[in-house]
């Protein structure tokens, strides 16, 4: 960083925040001052920050600025959906959605533009792997979606609202690290994120409303737990080594047994007592009966619940959703087993904002299938039990 560019304070945890403003001479005070107009009042103008001292923003608007990655463009689903594109940078792209519900409003953030972990059922691994996300790209996402949405809100109420809504805007109130890219190997920047989401001073979310999802980096879940343990989603999707090898590729660097274990081990430090298994429902791939008797048996390990999410076809993936009929048979073999299933109920097909369709509007710039010839499609058919 040249000593003219400024410093972007949005991805500062309060810690780096107090060292930044006592090298100026200022009280650990006023960096929880700052805090809290950033990512609590959403503001951007040190100018308009009144309580500061004046001396002290005159500091900040010369040495620093608080900077979101820019948006490059903003779709609405006609579920309420919302998914906003922001431009990373070097041709680079990330999604960020807003999914509003009865008693939620869920937003599912980016960690890496691109993947590593290229699993054949997710659009985002055929942009390939470009780079990690820094925390205040991460944070920013947040930043900017709650601006959003609260300038609707805003707009509603003095009835200058631009275009109706399909359903109003609701704050947010959870945050799960769901988008593009693998969380876990964007260690070190995720976290910075997930303390400003966890801060009183900045987000002040519950540890049971900050989910990370994981294709299963057994590593970083390790120090995930001793370092900040928030709620934890695992990208199963299926239920032995043999087909998740294919479906899940991290899964020959890290097999059932030893994701399992791991499992069992962030367990002794979660904020919920159980593990989210994310399982998408692929046809004539993982979904017949005795697919759902391994999963019990794998219930029988790990204190767990299902989320069962149909596939969202893509052209390139070569797979195939399977009928709501065998979803729902599907499910519940689990529930009479005694398990808690759910069926995610798809948002934002209609702006490519659901599950495995995130891919930063990149086409496969990477020739993912020319590489890795064998995901092309995957040639696993079973007999259904």
């Amino acid at each position: 960083m040249s000593s003219t560019e400024p410093i972007n304070l949005l991805g500062m945890d309060s810690p780096a925040l107090a060292e930044l403003v006592g090298q100026w001479g200022c009280k650990p005070f006023r960096a929880k001052q700052l805090m809290r107009w950033m990512h609590q009042r959403n503001e951007d103008s040190f100018d308009r920050m009144t309580d500061l001292a004046r001396d002290f923003r005159q500091q900040l608007s010369e040495r620093c600025s608080i900077q979101a990655p820019e948006v490059s463009t903003e779709q609405r689903s006609s579920d309420g959906t919302r998914k906003w594109l922001f431009d990373v940078g070097k041709n680079n792209a990330v999604e960020t959605v807003f999914i509003p519900e009865d008693d939620r409003g869920t937003l599912c953030i980016s960690s890496q533009a691109g993947c590593t972990v290229a699993c054949p059922f997710c659009s985002t691994g055929y942009q390939g792997f470009n780079r990690n996300l820094t925390t205040a790209e991460i944070i920013g996402q947040l930043w900017y979606a709650r601006r959003a949405l609260q300038a609707d809100l805003d707009a509603a109420r003095i009835g200058q609202s631009l275009e109706p809504l399909a359903e109003p805007s609701r704050v947010i109130t959870n945050v799960v690290m769901m988008g593009m890219g693998e969380p876990l190997l964007n260690y070190d920047q995720v976290l910075g994120a997930l303390r400003l989401m966890l801060d009183d001073n900045a987000y002040g979310l519950s540890r049971r409303r900050v989910t990370v999802s994981t294709s299963g980096v057994v590593p970083m879940m390790d120090r995930l737990a001793r370092d900040c343990p928030v709620a934890l989603a695992v990208s199963l999707h299926a239920p032995n080594d043999a087909l998740r090898d294919r479906l899940v590729p991290l899964n020959r660097k890290h097999p059932l047994a030893e994701l399992l274990a791991a499992c069992n081990r962030y367990l002794e430090h979660a904020p919920r007592d159980f593990i989210t298994f994310e399982y998408i429902m692929l046809d004539g791939v993982n979904d017949s009966d005795q697919h759902a008797r391994e999963l019990i048996t794998i219930a029988e390990q790990v204190r767990c619940k299902f989320n069962l999410i149909p596939f969202n076809p893509f052209p390139q993936s070569g797979l195939k959703r399977s009928p709501a009929s065998r979803v729902r048979l599907f499910a519940q073999r689990l529930m009479d087993a005694g398990i808690v299933t759910t069926v995610r109920k798809t948002r934002g097909d209609d702006i490519a904002a659901a599950c495995g369709q995130l891919a930063g509007d990149v086409k496969d710039r990477t020739r993912i299938n020319e590489r890795l010839p064998d995901r092309a499609v995957i040639e696993i058919k079973q007999e259904r039990g």
